[in-house]
């Protein structure tokens, strides 16, 4: 993995949720291919990335805040002079029916998978905007267009992470500026693990409902960003790539 074409050479990006799961191997990627990358997280853990890889610098910073959208967006441009790629990858998700949710497990939820995103795109923005190039990524879920019980916020969240990914993409594109997103399907990462102790057995049982008949690994969502990242995926414009196993083809 070591020998990835250097196909973000010099290239910068900032990745949020980087400290574990999907954003930890999309972070890891991107440094593969040559980019220098700066992991966000709100927990201390990500700083683990900086020592183990040279151009990996952590940041930490809630998600969910405005300050933390502007001082991450300034710092790279403070540490390398540019912003190239944003991949908006922090999430939460809760396991409630509608009526047994407080107002404070939505709005954590919202703000972290919708807000979040908003925030640091609008900052990222401003830069690509004078740039007249970049690149936007946002992860979402087959939840953006599929529901089941006990996620309505999180269903919620992904539904409004596409249409503002869709929004962003028709208003960037004259500035040649790409916003894409990914609709992942079952992970095998911690991100239920604050609500079920099991969340990983979960997660992984619960993936041998698609058609595929297992989870993905976070490695496998990380090729996906890469490629709409990239210029390869020059023609892709609003796009949400459903990488789920085929999870919300048997379920339209």
């Amino acid at each position: 993995m070591e020998n990835r074409n250097l196909e973000f050479k010099d290239k910068v990006v900032i990745v949020t949720g980087a400290a574990s799961g999907i954003g930890k191997a999309i972070a890891i990627l991107f440094h593969q291919m040559g980019a220098k990358v700066i992991a966000e997280d709100y927990n201390d853990d990500v700083k683990d990335l900086g020592k183990d890889y040279e151009n990996i610098v952590p940041f930490v910073g809630d998600v969910t805040l405005e300050e933390t959208a502007i001082n991450v967006v300034a710092f790279a441009i403070e540490k390398f002079g540019q912003l190239d790629i944003l991949i908006n990858n922090a999430g939460r998700i809760i396991n409630k029916l509608t009526v047994d949710t407080t107002l404070e497990e939505w709005n954590m939820v919202m703000n972290t998978n919708t807000t979040g995103a908003f925030l640091h795109s609008r900052e990222a923005l401003k830069v690509m905007i004078s740039n007249k190039t970049g690149s936007i990524v946002n992860i979402g879920s087959y939840a953006c267009f599929y529901t089941f019980p006990t996620i309505a916020a999180y269903a919620s969240s992904k539904g409004a992470l596409a249409q503002l990914t869709r929004t962003m993409a028709v208003e960037s594109i004259e500035h040649n500026i790409r916003v894409n997103a990914v609709g992942v399907g079952d992970v095998i990462t911690n991100l239920i693990n604050e609500h079920n102790p099991d969340g990983r057995k979960f997660l992984a049982d619960h993936g041998k409902r698609a058609p595929i008949k297992r989870a993905a690994q976070p490695e496998e969502i990380a090729e996906v960003v890469a490629f709409l990242a990239s210029d390869r995926a020059s023609f892709m414009v609003g796009s949400i790539v459903m990488a789920d196993g085929g999870m919300s083809v048997i379920i339209q």
